[in-house]
């Protein structure tokens, strides 16, 4: 019998457009029978901070990907860099982020990571950045089996499929 697929993502960042990709890849990989481990590391321990994972946010200033359907207008708008500056425009962002992915039934980034650990992936936290922002393993959801350093991640990774967002 041949040895399961795995993929490990590295996640870094805690911007609420940045925290789904793992997530969303991670559910169809565990769905396609792979293994699934994730790493949090620096602003990616956001998603696994309890005090965070509800009130990450998506910040419009120097995101120039950044377009948004309002109000029904057919198309996307772009969104010029210098309104993400004005107050209010972060929130309105998250906002309007969060509403249309939980009208496209979209779980949140705690219910996904509820549904990952439930399928079996693998979770962990990166102990350099839990030292540098003096953090410890009751500041993170269940989920999260351990805090392990990075050679600790390449060693349980070993011949995994490695993806870095």
């Amino acid at each position: 019998m041949s040895e399961n697929r795995h993929i490990a993502f590295i996640c870094s960042k805690g911007n609420l457009d940045m925290v789904y990709p793992a997530l969303v890849m991670g559910w169809a990989a565990l769905g396609n029978g792979i293994d699934v481990t994730i790493f949090f590391t620096f602003w990616g321990m956001d998603m696994i901070n309890k005090h965070r994972v509800d009130h990450l946010e998506v910040p419009p200033v120097a995101n120039s990907s950044m377009k948004m359907n309002m109000m029904g207008v057919p198309g996307y708008i772009g969104i010029p860099q210098i309104l993400g500056v004005i107050p209010g425009m972060t929130p309105f962002a998250s906002a309007l982020m969060k509403s249309k992915m939980k009208a496209l039934g979209v779980p949140t980034v705690r219910e996904y990571l509820e549904m990952l650990s439930d399928g079996g992936a693998k979770m962990y936290a990166c102990k350099m950045s839990v030292d540098m922002f003096k953090l410890s393993k009751d500041d993170f959801l269940p989920c999260v089996e351990d805090i392990v350093t990075a050679g600790d991640f390449m060693d349980m990774t070993d011949g995994a499929q490695i993806i870095f967002i």
